[in-house]
This record gives structure tokens, sequence and C-alpha cells, in this order.
């Protein structure tokens, strides 16, 4: 069997880590598995990019093109303006590229920002799985819709385009859809029920078949540090309670729910916890200006390894991811693996990972103050915590580890293509090669 992967990078930011992920399991375990990426950062051989000075002009080209018709909404909308909406309009050149290949079956991951047009995937031929990373698929162009559930219609009066035309840019996109995917030979995965329910419930991909396989991630990677350890190579306090916040553009993103992390802490810092807690921020540098969360706070910047990743993570008491929407949530899922209990909200795809006062803590959403009461419930028990810490890596173990991820793709792979799905004969998944990346 040849799968090959298409994303629009390998290994540089949250998606395109998940995707290389399940290639690298599937050539773990035997499976013949490329990637084809618009931008690669790892030295893997079995990663295909435009090589010469020529080929990635064009490739950044085609990025700036395919965005060029919302300039007239950058000003007015910084969802616009910061890339969370696309049209994937311009043509690619990749269906002679996968042909060339000519893999049994291809799977999709993230492909927008201007890597993949929508009318391409019909050209392919060949079965396709598209592994959901968020929700572009089956919407008018945003990532993510926030609270519009109009991608369950036909989309139009875009809330991200601040629109209120019914036959606006978003409609457009939908529509392109409608049309290019009517006969395509689609199974989608989704790394969450939640993002699976949201699919089923979309006008555009309502009508094919559904797979939930889980986010995968190398478990003898993530795995726990002495805490003690940890903290000394950070140089972090060893007579403090540390909490944990990370993503990319960490205090920026308003989806990653920093501007409901921020007065949950100020709430804790006028307490007694105020001298026992400092705060741990990945993803984002201190910025100019101070701001006031109630803490000390230590800001590490974009993290460059999962070696340093694994040790932040094995350094905290508690990390808080505090989603609006989440996919998945793989700083949740790394957390766990690393015995450290997480704390989200009770939505979204973190509720595949945390399991309410069993691995963590999972607020009622969007509460402040019960997102302040699930840090202080994790940490204020230390014979407790040590129980949440163990069933936390107990859960990434037993659901999360990147082989039995690997095998369930390559039992759907054969499934589709009428083959007999062969049993996993890896039982333990042994480190694996771990690339650079910022996070």
């Amino acid at each position: 069997m040849k799968v090959l992967h298409l994303s629009t990078f390998d290994i540089d930011g949250g998606a395109a880590r998940a995707a290389y992920r399940v290639h690298q399991g599937l050539r773990h375990i035997g499976v013949n598995s490329q990637m084809l990426v618009r931008g690669k950062s790892s030295p893997d051989p079995t990663v295909m990019a435009p090589k010469t000075f020529l080929e990635k002009g064009v490739a950044r080209l085609r990025a700036d093109l395919n965005s060029r018709p919302l300039k007239p909404y950058r000003h007015s909308n910084p969802a616009v303006a910061s890339g969370k909406f696309s049209l994937q309009w311009f043509p690619d050149g990749l269906a002679p590229k996968v042909a060339h290949i000519n893999p049994d079956v291809i799977n999709l991951h993230w492909v927008s920002d201007g890597y993949l047009q929508i009318e391409t995937i019909a050209k392919f031929n060949k079965p396709i799985v598209w592994t959901l990373m968020d929700m572009w698929a089956f919407t008018g162009g945003c990532h993510y819709s926030d609270t519009c559930d109009r991608y369950m219609q036909s989309c139009g009066a875009c809330p991200s385009l601040r629109s209120t035309k019914e036959h606006d840019l978003s409609r457009k996109v939908w529509t392109r859809k409608v049309n290019a995917w009517k006969d395509v030979n689609l199974t989608l995965v989704s790394p969450t029920h939640w993002l699976a329910d949201c699919a089923r419930s979309s006008s555009l991909l309502k009508n094919h078949q559904i797979e939930v396989i889980p986010f995968c991630l190398d478990t003898q990677a993530f795995k726990p540090i002495d805490k003690k350890a940890a903290r000394e190579i950070l140089n972090f306090p060893q007579d403090k309670l540390l909490v944990l916040f990370g993503a990319i553009e960490a205090t920026k993103d308003r989806r990653k729910g920093f501007h409901l992390l921020q007065p949950a802490l100020q709430k804790l810092g006028q307490t007694e916890w105020r001298e026992k807690i400092e705060l741990v921020v990945f993803g984002a540098s201190a910025p100019e200006t101070p701001i006031d969360l109630g803490f000390k706070a230590h800001y590490l910047g974009r993290l460059k390894d999962d070696i340093s990743l694994a040790v932040v993570y094995s350094a905290a008491d508690v990390m808080v991811v505090p989603s609006i929407q989440e996919a998945f949530g793989q700083t949740g899922s790394e957390a766990i693996a690393c015995a450290t209990p997480v704390v989200a909200f009770d939505d979204t795809g973190l509720k595949d990972i945390v399991e309410h006062q069993q691995n963590g803590y999972l607020a009622k959403p969007f509460e402040v103050d019960d997102l302040a009461r699930g840090i202080a419930w994790v940490l204020e028990d230390s014979d407790r915590h040590q129980k949440l810490a163990r069933r936390a890596r107990e859960k990434a173990e037993q659901e999360f580890y990147l082989d039995l991820q690997a095998y369930r793709y390559r039992t759907l792979f054969e499934k589709l293509l009428g083959q007999e799905p062969q049993p996993l004969t890896v039982e333990v998944s042994p480190s694996l090669p771990s690339p650079v990346s910022p996070r």
C-alpha cells in the first residue's frame, strides 16, 4: 500500500505536526508513506517539497495570490488579517505531481493557506481520506466558526467577513465546494467527537463517512521527567506551584482563551494562592507592557523541539488549555503524556482528552470562576494531584500512542482499498526522532 499525505507544512505548526506524526507512525508499522508539502522544515527524505529557488518562489506567490481577494476585509476584521479565512481559488499544479507519485490512497491534512485549490481534489481520482484539522473543510472559508452556525446551511452573511449579504464571498466558496466535491470518493477523519459532530451537522459533509481517530504522539518522547530536574534545567523555582499555558501566539489568539485565563488567574491572585503560584507561558514572548496576570510570569517564547516541550510540561503542576474552539488540543495530550493534569472547558475537542476529576478538570463553558476553581482543585491536594498525574499518563499511553493511531489509519486505508485489515504487530511505540519545530 502506498499512501501520500498532502499538508501545507510538515512540522511547522500544530496541524503540520499532527500530520507528520501520522506519516511517521505509518512508516513505523511498515506502510509506504510519503508527504508532499508546500513548505518543508524537517530533514526527513520521505517529505517532498519545492526544492529550487524558483519553485519556492512560485509556492509563496500562490499563497499570496490566494489571499488577494480578502484584502478589502483585512482592515475591518483581525481574523481575516491573520489568515483565518481561506479561499483556495488559485491553481496549484498538484494534480500532475500526485499522478506521477501514483499513490493508492491520498490523505489530506491542513491544505489551506494557498496550497490546495478546492477544485483540485476531484482531479486526483484516488480514494481520499481527509483528516480534519479545523472546520475549514465544511465552511465557506473560516477555519473556526466561533458562534456562527451558518455552515449548517449555505454560509453567506458571514460574521468572519463582517458581511450582511447572503451572496457574499463565503457563499461563493461554499458553492464552489458543493460543486467540486459532489462526486469525490471522500472519507473524513476527525480527531475528536466534537469536530465529527460539527462535520455531521454541516451541509457540505453530512453525507460522507466520518471516522474518529485522535491525534497521536510519541509517548516515549513525551513522557514524565523528574520535576526537580526539569525545573533546574529551566531555572524555575522549586518552591512554587507552576501553572502552564501555551500555544502559537498564546496571548494574542482569542480562540486560545487567554482573555478568559487572565481574569481567572487574577481571581486566584487575590486569594491565599498569591504567594504559592507562578505562571509559565510558551508560544509567546514577554510583552513590552507587562500584563497583570495575578502572579509572576515566565515567558519562554516559541519552543523548538519535543524534548524542550516535554521538559516544560514536566516542570509544571497543571496545564491550562482554555480554548473556546479546538479541533483537538495537542498541548493537552502532550501535557497528560508528561503526567501533568489539564484544566480546560467542558466543550470542543478537549473533552476527548480531559476526564473530569480523573486526569484534570473540565470547567463549565466559558465561566471564568469555574476555570479558576478548576486550577485550584487540581493543585490544592497533593495526594489527589499524584492520582491525577498517574491517570493522565495512563490515558496517553492507552489512547494516543503513535502506533495505535497509525494502525487505525492503516485499517481505514485497507478497507477503502478492499484489502483485508492486518493486525498490529508492534505493541509499544519506541522513541522516534523528533525534528525541530517551533511552537
